[in-house]
This record gives structure tokens, C-alpha cells and sequence, in this order.
């Protein structure tokens, strides 16, 4: 049984009552979608250019132990305590220096060929991973709930998703379900009036499961495709979290049983191995589906994001390295590998 199922079974054929709540704020779209020059330049030059710190720490690193000298067991110890330092953690450091001195050992190698190597090991942990978020035709809408702690990129997040989905010709609605942050609320109504989406809000601390019905409900009617559904992320009260998450989840399905389509949760890359413990938890109180990890420009920790392939078998599908709308983009792996490596594409 996946975690998403252990979130789903059980929670749904509990009998509750719903009061009868306010009429949430509805704003319909607007003919505006994604402006064209937001894309931006080539994405892999945004991509080199925002994991710029990791790349490089790690490139500095390996040309100062790798000059002139064999790959012998001082440099590979070296070599692992600088992936560590990276943030590809233990067991990835350790799979990355063995991958490299594999028929390479106590000979003379140059830093260069050691990040060529490095590369490519990485691009194979993190193959598997690469998948896109395909928005399904026939759900009319496609719900996704996004998850994620407060502070960690997940309003943004759905913003750029439904600016990348507008551009693609969608009919998009945004549910603010963060009903107690006041801030996100705001922000998600600039979003979609920048992007054309329709918005869905209610007043500071109301019920977040009866706003995501009332949205799914309002959203079928007016055949959206796609459906965001915002929540809270307050992990300290992680009891409070999986009851509300499980009650949005419960409540929307008496509209849609596939509801949700896709889970997502966001993460920043800022908090390096802290990523993990939140994947974990999210994992738990949340069936997440699939991953999208943010500010990847603004760390010297990029490598957390191999760290996170090795540990949950989960698809990564967008990352961000920057502000723009053109910055968040589909994860590809060998692109990634190669530009955290501080290697040009090829």
C-alpha cells in the first residue's frame, strides 16, 4: 500500500457535517495569459547560471584536490568529504566516489575528468526521477493540492504553474487554501490576475476544506482544466496540518473520488538536508505524488537535490533556480547533472 493511499483510505467514509459557509470571493479570468518574452533565454543558461554557487564550491573543490595528482585513496576521501560538504549527503557521496574510482584508481586523472564522471553518476541516480506533471484532459478539472512549510516557495510555486499552463492554452483556477496566512492569500489573487487564472478566497481562517470544495465545485462549473488548490504549512502543529489535509482531501472527493490527481510538494533548497526530514513528514500526513524544489540559485547546496532521489522514490518535476516565471522549469536530469557539475551541456 503507498503512503498516498495509507492518507487516503480511511479518512473518507467518516460522516461529518459541514455548516453552511460564506460565499468565497470569486474572480473570474481574465483573457491574459503568460506574457511570451517571460520564457526568457535558453533555460539551460538560467539552470548554469542559478546552481552557479554549488557548481562553483564543487568545482573550486575538485580542481584544488585533482591538480597534478592520482586518484588514490587521500583524494577520494577528499573528494567524498567535498560532496558531502555539497549536501549530496553520506550514502550519495560515498556512491559518487566509487562510481568515479571505478577503473580510474591510482591513476593520474585531471579535474575535469573527475566532473565528467561525476556527471554522469549523477545523471543516472536522477534519471529515474525526471518525469513530467502530465495535466490530464478527462478530469475536467485536474486537481492538484500543493503542499510544503510556510516560507518555502509554495505560493510562488502555484503562481509559475498556472502561468506555464495559461501559456499552454489552459483554463486555470486558484483555490487559496492557506486560509490563516493573510500574505498568501494577497499573493496568489496577484498571481491570478497576472496570469488569468480564476481565483477562488474566503476570509482569514476559514475553513480550508469547505473554500477547496466550493472551488473544485465552481471550477467544474465553469470547465476548468486545471484546478491549484494552496494549504497551510505549519508543521509544528503537524496534527492540526494532517486532519486539515486529510479533511480537504475527504470533502473534494465527494465531488471527484480521483481528486486529488497530484500531490505536490514544494521544497527550497536553501534548508539543504532539512529538505529530507520535510519529504519525510510530507510523505506521511500527505501521500505526496511528486516533488518540484525551489531556490536553487540562492544555495551552495544543490546537491541536496541528488541527496532527495536516493531517499524517496518520488518523481522531481519542475525546479526553480530564479524569480522569473521562466525559471521554473521540468526537471532533466543530465542537464541538471551537468550543470552542477559546473560542466557545459553536451
Amino acid at each position: 500500500m503507498t503512503a498516498k493511499t495509507n492518507f487516503l483510505s480511511g479518512l473518507f467514509g467518516k460522516k461529518h457535517e459541514e455548516a453552511a459557509p460564506p460565499a468565497p470571493e470569486i474572480t473570474p479570468p481574465t483573457e491574459r495569459s503568460a506574457p511570451a518574452d517571460e520564457a526568457g533565454p535558453n533555460f539551460f543558461q538560467r539552470l548554469t547560471s542559478g546552481l552557479s554557487r554549488s557548481s562553483q564550491k564543487l568545482s573550486d573543490g575538485v580542481a584544488a584536490i585533482f591538480t597534478k595528482k592520482k586518484l588514490d585513496a587521500e583524494t577520494l576521501s577528499q573528494l567524498e568529504e567535498l560532496l558531502i560538504a555539497a549536501d549530496l549527503g553520506v550514502s550519495g557521496a560515498a556512491a559518487a566516489t566509487a562510481a568515479i574510482s571505478k577503473d580510474r584508481f591510482d591513476r593520474e586523472i585531471t579535474d575535469n575528468e573527475v566532473k565528467e564522471a561525476l556527471a554522469v553518476h549523477l545523471a543516472g541516480v536522477l534519471k529515474d526521477r525526471e518525469k513530467p506533471l502530465a495535466i490530464d484532459p478527462a478530469k475536467a478539472p485536474h486537481v492538484i493540492l500543493v503542499v510544503g512549510v510556510n516560507g518555502g516557495g509554495k505560493t510562488t510555486t502555484i503562481g509559475k504553474l498556472a502561468a506555464r499552463f495559461r501559456a499552454e492554452g489552459r483554463r486555470v483556477a486558484l483555490a487559496a487554501g492557506d486560509t490563516f496566512r493573510a500574505a498568501a492569500v494577497e499573493q496568489l489573487k496577484v498571481w491570478a490576475g497576472r496570469t488569468g487564472a480564476s481565483f477562488f478566497a474566503k476570509e482569514t481562517g476559514a475553513d480550508a476544506a469547505a473554500l477547496s470544495y466550493e472551488a473544485l465545485t465552481a471550477a467544474k462549473a465553469a470547465g476548468a482544466d486545471v484546478l491549484l488548490i494552496d494549504t497551510a504549512g505549519r508543521l509544528q502543529n503537524r496534527k492540526e496540518l494532517m486532519d486539515e489535509l486529510a479533511k480537504i482531501v475527504r470533502v473534494i472527493r465527494k465531488i471527484d473520488q480521483t481528486a486529488p490527481h497530484d500531490v505536490l510538494l514544494v521544497l527550497d533548497a536553501t534548508v539543504g538536508q532539512n529538505a529530507l526530514s520535510q519529504a519525510d513528514v510530507f510523505r506521511e500526513i500527505a501521500g505526496v505524488t511528486g516533488l518540484v524544489m525551489t531556490k536553487l540559485d540562492g544555495t551552495a547546496r544543490g546537491g541536496v537535490l541528488v541527496a532527495l532521489a536516493e531517499r524517496h522514490p518520488l518523481p522531481i518535476h519542475f525546479i526553480g533556480v530564479g524569480e522569473g516565471i521562466g525559471d521554473l522549469q521540468p526537471f532533466e536530469a543530465r542537464s541538471f547533472a551537468r550543470a552542477l557539475a559546473g560542466l557545459e551541456r553536451l
